[in-house]
Parts: C-alpha cells; sequence; structure tokens
C-alpha cells in the first residue's frame, strides 16, 4: 500500500515545526516531503545581531538536512497549485521545473517586506527579512564608516554617518539597538573618524514597539535614547533620493542608509493560490483548513487563523503563533488519517523579549516586566530554547563577543542590486540584476 504523501511548502517556523511534529506523529507510515527555497531554516530573530557581526550567520541558519530526519527536502521555489489534481510546482535551483504530488498540502510560504507608496523606498531601501539583507547591512554600515573616514567633506561624512531605519517594532527597534552599539564600536577603532555615527529610528506610531506591553516600549525608548539614538515617533519617510530621505515633518536628512522594517506582508505566492484571502492571507478554520479542502491547511504568515483569544479578529503574523500552528497542523493532519482528534488554534501569548544590544533588554515573561540583566537573561534562554539547533554555537558567539573585541571587516558578497527592497523572496539573493 502506497504510503500518503504530505508536502509542506516553505521551512519557516511554521513550515519546520509542521515537519518535525508530523514526522514524529506519523513515523514511517507517511512520507514527508519539505519544500523550500533554501536549504536551511532561518531564525530570524537574530538577524540584527548578525548585522551587527556579534553572531556569525551560520550559526542562525540550522540546516534541514540533519534537523529533519525522515523528511525529504526539496530545494525550490514553489509557483503553483494544482487544487483539483493535487500537485505543487516548483523551480528548482538550477531552473529546472518539477511537480509533488500530494495526498496533504501544507501551505506555510511565509512573509515579505512590507511595500508602502512612498516615491524612492524601493529604489533606495533595503528590506531586512533574510540573511542576505543582514550580510549586505552589515558589509554597508562598514563601508560607510570606511569612506567617511577618507573623506575631508564634513555634509559627507555627516551623510555616510547617518543611518535611517525606519519601523520603530520589534525588528527596527533591535537593528537601531545594535546598530548604534555597533558602529561605537567601529569609530572605536578609527582614530582619524572625528563625528559619532548617528542613527535614527522613525515609525508614526506614537511610540516605540508599539505592539508590546507599554512598559517594554518605555524600557526600550529609554535605552535608545540613552545611546544616543535619533528616536522620532509620529514621523516617518515621504521621499526617498539617491542622497538621502525628506521626513514627513518637512526635515531632508542627508544619508547613504535607509533600512525598511515597517512590517511584512504575506508571501505573493499566497494570492496565486486562487483561494479566499483575507488581507493578503489564505482563510482557514479554527482547525487551520482550508474551507471546501479538506486536504488543504495553512498555518504562519500564510494563513488567516481566526483568534479565538479575541473573537473576531486574525491571528498577528509572529514566529511565535507560527510555530505553534506549525506544530498544531501537524496534529490535525495525523487526526485526519485516524490517529488521535484534530484540536482549535488557541493560543495565548506567552511574551515577549527584545534584545536591545550590550547588557541591555526587554522581556514581559507571563506578563512579568523585566529590564536589564535578567532581561537580557531572559531573552537569550528564550531564543536557545527557540532554536531548533546551532545553540552551543551561538552561546559561544555570545560569550566571544562580551569578552573580545569585534572585527568588522567588508566581505563584499551580496552587493546592493542583490537585495532589493521589491523581492519575493528576501530569503535569497537576487540573479540576474
Amino acid at each position: 500500500m502506497t504510503k500518503p504523501r504530505v508536502v509542506i511548502v516553505g521551512a519557516g517556523f511554521a513550515g519546520y515545526h509542521a515537519a518535525k511534529t508530523l514526522h514524529r506523529l506519523a513515523g514511517k507510515r507517511a512520507e514527508i516531503v519539505l519544500l523550500n527555497t533554501t536549504d536551511y531554516f532561518l531564525y530570524l530573530p537574530l538577524l540584527p545581531e548578525v548585522a551587527a557581526g556579534v553572531v556569525e550567520p551560520t550559526r542562525i541558519a540550522v540546516p534541514l538536512a540533519g534537523t529533519l530526519d525522515g523528511v525529504r527536502v526539496v530545494i525550490g521555489e514553489a509557483n503553483r497549485v494544482d487544487l483539483q489534481n493535487r500537485w505543487v510546482g516548483y523551480r528548482s535551483q538550477e531552473g529546472d521545473l518539477g511537480q509533488l504530488a500530494y495526498d496533504r498540502l501544507v501551505l506555510s510560504v511565509g512573509s515579505v517586506n512590507k511595500l508602502l507608496p512612498i516615491p524612492g523606498v524601493t529604489e533606495y531601501a533595503h528590506g531586512f527579512r533574510g540573511l542576505p539583507e543582514a550580510l549586505y547591512l552589515h558589509d554597508h554600515v562598514v563601508r560607510q564608516l570606511e569612506l567617511a573616514e577618507l573623506t575631508d567633506d564634513p555634509a559627507e561624512q555627516r551623510a555616510r554617518t547617518t543611518f535611517v531605519v525606519v519601523g520603530a517594532g520589534y525588528t527596527g527597534t533591535e537593528v537601531a539597538a545594535h546598530g548604534q552599539l555597533f558602529t561605537d564600536r567601529l569609530m572605536a577603532q578609527r582614530p582619524h573618524l572625528k563625528v559619532r555615527p548617528r542613527w535614527m529610528l522613525l515609525d508614526i506610531a506614537p511610540r516605540v514597539l508599539p505592539e508590546l506591553d507599554q512598559r517594554m516600549s518605555v524600557t526600550a525608548d529609554r535605552v535608545l535614547r540613552r545611546r544616543g539614538v535619533d528616536v522620532r515617533m509620529g514621523t516617518s519617510v515621504s521621499e526617498a533620493t539617491p542622497d538621502g530621505v525628506m521626513l514627513t515633518d518637512g526635515e531632508y536628512v542627508p544619508t547613504c542608509s535607509l533600512v525598511w522594517c515597517v512590517g511584512v506582508r504575506p508571501d505573493p505566492f499566497v494570492a496565486e493560490v486562487g483561494l479566499r484571502t483575507e488581507r493578503g492571507r489564505l482563510v482557514v478554520d479554527e482547525f487551520l483548513n482550508v474551507p471546501g479542502h479538506p486536504e488543504v491547511f495553512a498555518c504562519g504568515d500564510a494563513a488567516a487563523v481566526p483568534d479565538l483569544t479575541r473573537p473576531g479578529q486574525i491571528c498577528a503574523m509572529t514566529a511565535q503563533h507560527a510555530q505553534r500552528q506549525g506544530k498544531l497542523a501537524a496534529h490535525n493532519i495525523a487526526a485526519s488519517y485516524g490517529q488521535g482528534t484534530r484540536k482549535p488554534y488557541k493560543h495565548h501569548d506567552l511574551g515577549w523579549v527584545v534584545d536591545l544590544g550590550g547588557k541591555d533588554a526587554a522581556a514581559n515573561p507571563l506578563k512579568v516586566s523585566l529590564a536589564g540583566l535578567p532581561a537580557k537573561a531572559v531573552t537569550r534562554g528564550y531564543h536557545l530554547l527557540a532554536m531548533p539547533g546551532n545553540r552551543a554555537r551561538v552561546a559561544a558567539d555570545w560569550a566571544l563577543d562580551a569578552t573580545l573585541p569585534r572585527p568588522a571587516v567588508q566581505l563584499g558578497l551580496v552587493p546592493a542590486n542583490a537585495v532589493p527592497l521589491e523581492s519575493e523572496s528576501p530569503e535569497v539573493v537576487a540573479r540576474g540584476r
């Protein structure tokens, strides 16, 4: 008897944990196929530390082979779903087209950079959703300080040492916090650079971390301002140019660096599947099933999962939700074959952690507000527990960063044109541009 095949599209927090859990539940009774654009699971929360040189990039790229035993991994980009004949089409790394037939399908393709109709942004800003973007930002920051040290023009020096981050949510706040520490360290290694690098954090929201607890917001704001980050709430970019940005308050800021962290939107592939969507996400029921297609499940940022803790709303696009939804999708797929009973998705968040670099962090585990070293310990402990691999290597990088000078060189592996803001795959380097 042929074993049923479960195809999982996307190896983010939802897809990775769906595959891992399903293999544990199904064992050898099902064939599990994971289709993903890269051969690794990316632990996104530590991207700011990669950009700042705290953690090596390979540490947060957890290989699929070896950590997902019993799961067949196919490297390629999904480009079609035939719901009637039950197969997924994809393009391999070499450009060849392939198909994967399925008995059950899990769509967990994740999200990409959110775009806004602001002149010049897509041309001159860079996002922060993938490893290539983090590597590019690291090189870019080092390069700007090296060029600033060489010039005798005060205006050019100021522009090259000004870094504008748009979006004071989770990612943007961490990028600015780590960025200011990073450039301060670089300046200490460059005695001829007399201008202290300046980081700006902009958002139209009234406060930093607007989606999180007020006390975490206050902690983050205090740390950023103490460090010298120019925090401007109620302000954003109205236009980007090759030489700077125009702010919504009318000020023009000369800069060579615009980091776009305004949020995420569902992967455009979701809209091409041909199923009903809500806010760009696939409509599913509380069991993560697509209505009218009992063989199709969706979870993570790709799915509009009803939030049973907040009737009438859908779950936020967070790693915490995605990971738990992926595990539940696996349980409900097993239940569809008679192993256990299916369960609805219901999750109360357990709190948040925000790493602000150095000895600073903000956290509220189980609604207990923490700051400083206690928050730092909780934050790093949470990340180590949440990572499915490379824990010892990450901990070693943290220890080395705390005791040794941080090296900073340009590797030049990711040019600017390889990480366009408007990309359907920020996790891979754009080719042919």
